[in-house]
């Protein structure tokens, strides 16, 4: 019976703690984005469209609703990255030995969060200017108009079969080449590197997390769906097939929202 060396040992052991790690960190969004869903549904409504006055937001609502979509987008894109945290952390213990992985790899995470984080303070910049215009249904609904959310749907679409989606997304599949070119040494270059993976995870998906103005921001069903399409697009053999695929059928979703909100 062939027993494991010292390397294979802790490299399995270091393999379980970080999965396990993951998953903590995405079961915790995920439970966070669950309540927000639930308990600020009255919230959203009593900053909506009522009578045609809209209730301006506040510093409080800034941050409380900065904190949802940073939260939101730790759930929806932290499973999708967990291939290539895994995979750093096993390279990481190769090259450094008898040293463990673990803040080096929590440090690649926190860059990678970083990113989306940025994208939360945008998306929480678009929400308000959505909500002061009268163009969601609420501070958490779905958009209200279809010339808007029609839009956006096409430019998803478009954006499926475009270049930049296709480099971006080939770096996300592919963690082995994207370690091998891009590697740094250190917690320093460990950051650098999580930013680096964010930035083409954000290049592959922000389109998509845009259509939650569309779908509803806090419609639980559509951020589940969202959150699989982008898994499936990053591991699922057929993942480009399936991105084009979908491209067309957003185009023609935001084609036939375009003409119905024009007669």
């Amino acid at each position: 019976m062939q027993t494991s060396t010292p390397i294979e040992t802790l490299l399995k052991r270091d393999r379980a703690l970080v999965i396990a790690g993951v998953v903590a960190v995405a079961a915790i969004a995920w439970g966070y984005t669950v309540y927000l869903a639930q308990s600020n549904a009255d919230v959203g409504m009593s900053m909506g469209i009522a009578a045609g006055n809209v209730r301006s937001w506040n510093g409080v609502d800034f941050v409380l609703m900065f904190v949802m979509w940073s939260v939101m987008m730790v759930a929806m894109m932290v499973p999708s990255a967990a291939p290539m945290v895994l995979l750093f952390a096993t390279v990481n213990r190769k090259r450094r030995e008898n040293s463990g992985p673990f803040v080096s790899t929590g440090v690649f995470l926190s860059g990678y969060i970083v990113v989306w984080a940025l994208f939360a303070a945008g998306a929480t910049l678009g929400n308000w200017g959505l909500h002061q215009a009268s163009l969601v249904t609420s501070m958490m609904g779905e958009s209200s108009s279809g010339y808007l959310g029609g839009g956006l749907l096409l430019t998803a679409g478009v954006f499926q079969w475009s270049r930049l989606k296709y480099v971006c997304l080939t770096h996300c599949r592919s963690p082995l080449s994207f370690l091998m070119s891009d590697w740094r040494e250190g917690n320093a270059g460990a950051f650098k590197m999580g930013l680096l993976h964010g930035r083409y995870c954000l290049g592959c998906c922000w389109v998509l997390m845009a259509l939650l103005f569309v779908l509803g921001v806090m419609n639980l069903v559509w951020i589940a769906a969202l959150a699989a399409f982008v898994l499936a697009e990053k591991v699922a053999p057929a993942g480009q097939k399936v991105s084009r695929a979908t491209g067309v059928l957003l185009m023609a979703w935001g084609g036939w929202a375009v003409l119905a909100a024009a007669f």
